[in-house]
C-alpha cells in the first residue's frame, strides 16, 4: 500500500475530518505490512548512505498531530536504522523568549538541515498557525498593532501565505519537504492518554492539562483541516496517514521515506580524475605496508619462540 492515496496537494479541498483514521479500512494484512516495514527500513539505511554522500539535496519531515498520535514513537522506530550522522531530530515546544524576540519562522529557517541531511521535526511552524489559534494566543504577542490588530482570518490566512512562499523558497534550494499529519479517533487519543497513566515508564509524559487539550479535540482537528487545505501544494503536499495503528502509520512513514530518497536520484560523488589516476599508487603503499606488518608479526613469533626455548633451556640446565 503505497502512501501516495493520503496525499492532498492543493486545489481540490478535502475535509481530513471525514478521512480514515483506521488502518482496517485499507484492507491490509499486519504481517505482512510488518515484514515489508522491515524491508524498507533496510533499503532506507542504503539510499540515505548515498544521499548523505551526495549532498545535492535536504530533506524536511515534518510531523504534526493531535498529542498522544505517537509521534515520538513513529520518530524513534523508523529512524532508529539509519546511520544518526545524516540525520537531526528537533522537538518544538513553547517559543522561549529569544524565540519570541524574533519572526516565528526563525527557529525553523534556524534548524534547516545541511544538503544530505535529514531534519525531522517534531511538531513545526505550523504550530504558530494552529495552536497559537486555537488557544487564542495572538493577543498576548508583543507586536505592533498593525499586526496583531487585525482580525484572525486575516492574520492567519496571511500567515498561510508565508509558510507556502518559505517552503517554496526551500523547494527551490534544493530542499524536499514531507509535511504529515498523523490522524487519530478520540478513542484512540483517549486509549493512549490513559496508558501514559497506568504505565509507570509512561507518566513522565502526562499533565494533567493535557486533558484540557483534549476536551478540544474537535477545535484542532477543525483548524488542522483549514490549514492543512490552505498549506498543500504541488511541491508541498500535506500527508495525512491514518493513526490508529501505529505499525501501519510507521509503514507509510518509510514510504513516504523512500518515495522522495529516490526522486533524489542520490549517487557516490566520482573521484576528479586526478585523484583517480593516484588510487593504484596509494593502493600499493596501503598493500606494501599491509605486507609489512605480517612480516613483522612472523619476526616478533619467531623472537618470541626463541627466547621460549632459550628460557626452558636455562631452567633445565639449573634443575640438573
Amino acid at each position: 500500500m503505497k502512501a501516495d492515496k493520503y496525499a492532498i496537494k492543493g486545489g481540490k479541498k478535502i475535509d481530513i475530518r471525514k478521512l480514515s483514521t483506521n488502518s482496517k479500512d485499507d484492507g491490509v494484512d499486519k504481517e505482512e505490512i510488518i515484514a515489508k516495514y522491515e524491508a524498507n527500513k533496510a533499503e532506507l539505511a542504503l539510499l540515505q548512505d548515498r544521499f548523505y554522500a551526495d549532498g545535492r539535496e535536504g530533506i524536511i519531515v515534518v510531523i504534526q498531530a493531535l498529542d498522544a498520535s505517537g509521534k515520538d514513537s513513529a520518530i524513534k522506530n523508523v529512524f532508529s536504522g539509519i546511520n544518526p550522522q545524516g540525520v537531526v531530530v528537533h522537538s518544538y515546544k513553547a517559543p522561549t523568549s529569544e524565540e519570541l524576540d524574533h519572526d516565528y519562522l526563525w527557529r525553523i529557517h534556524r534548524d534547516v538541515p545541511r544538503r544530505g541531511e535529514i531534519a525531522v521535526f517534531n511538531r513545526s511552524h505550523y504550530e504558530d498557525l494552529v495552536t497559537v489559534q486555537v488557544e487564542g494566543i495572538k493577543p498576548h504577542y508583543h507586536m505592533n498593532d498593525r499586526i496583531i490588530g487585525k482580525d484572525d482570518k486575516t492574520f492567519f490566512g496571511e500567515r498561510c501565505e508565508q509558510v507556502n512562499s518559505f517552503e517554496q523558497y526551500l523547494y527551490d534550494n534544493g530542499y524536499r519537504i514531507i509535511k504529515i499529519f498523523l490522524h487519530v479517533s478520540k478513542e484512540e487519543q483517549t486509549t493512549q492518554l490513559l496508558e501514559r497513566i497506568e504505565l509507570p515508564e509512561k507518566n513522565w509524559k502526562f499533565r494533567a492539562d493535557d486533558l484540557k487539550v483534549r476536551d478540544k479535540f474537535d477545535a484542532y482537528l477543525d483548524c488542522f483541516n483549514d490549514v492543512i487545505n490552505k498549506t498543500s501544494t504541488k511541491t508541498n503536499p500535506w500527508y495525512v496517514l491514518p493513526g490508529d495503528q501505529r505499525w501501519y502509520t510507521r509503514y507509510l512513514i518509510t514510504e513516504l521515506l523512500l518515495d522522495t530518497l529516490k526522486a533524489c536520484e542520490p549517487e557516490y560523488p566520482e573521484l576528479p580524475d586526478e585523484e583517480k589516476a593516484k588510487l593504484d599508487e596509494c593502493a600499493k603503499i596501503l598493500k606494501d605496508s599491509l605486507n609489512g606488518y605480517e612480516g613483522e608479526k612472523k619476526q616478533e613469533a619467531k623472537e618470541k619462540e626463541a627466547k621460549e626455548k632459550d628460557t626452558k633451556k636455562k631452567s633445565k640446565k639449573k634443575k640438573d
